[in-house]
């Protein structure tokens, strides 16, 4: 039998603002040293994501995808770091680099391309996959890992999220993409 925490959750979100709506209201519920990891391809909306929570968190700054700089420091309610890992080869480059490190505890971090991270991959964690691409919808699936994200599992409730698997079979057994 599945419990909360094993029970992944999806939406599907019709454009970048319904998005940055949902991310918004998952940040609501954000605590100090929560970990997201944002899993999609190149163009899935991870950015778009990032911003809309960190809106949530209350951050007055632009989020901008940190590709290039590896890191954005964000103020809000709660620190937000926003780390991009796709200009990384493995999690020795991201733990060298000082990616990671104790003052996160304090905020939450978003990861974007967290696949780099391989075995590093913290294991308390909420993972939000999203599929889709140019103009058609995107599909978010949420799957909280550990006791300290199923906080999540609740507002992606509230926020219209149902369990994957009934939206699966709802749109006619269509697999949707699960960490």
């Amino acid at each position: 039998m599945s419990t909360e925490l094993e029970t992944a959750l999806e939406i599907v979100s019709g454009s970048p603002e319904a998005t940055r709506t949902f991310a918004a209201n998952l940040a609501s519920v954000a605590a100090p040293g929560d970990i997201v990891c944002l899993w999609g391809d190149l163009g899935a909306g991870k950015t778009v994501f990032a911003k809309g929570f960190g809106a949530g968190l209350g951050v007055r700054d632009t989020i901008l995808s940190p590709s290039f700089v590896l890191m954005g420091e964000y103020a809000g309610r709660l620190p937000l770091f926003h780390i991009d890992l796709y200009r990384l080869a493995s999690a020795t480059e991201a733990l060298d680099g000082g990616l990671l490190d104790d003052r996160q505890s304090s905020g939450v971090v978003l990861i974007e391309w967290p696949d780099r991270l391989g075995a590093s991959l913290p294991a308390d964690r909420l993972d939000v996959a999203i599929d889709g691409g140019a103009d058609e919808p995107r599909i978010l699936t949420l799957t909280p890992h550990g006791p300290g994200h199923a906080r999540y599992a609740a507002a992606a409730r509230a926020a219209g999220a149902t369990d994957a698997a009934e939206a699966t079979e709802a749109r006619g057994g269509r697999a949707a993409s699960q960490r």
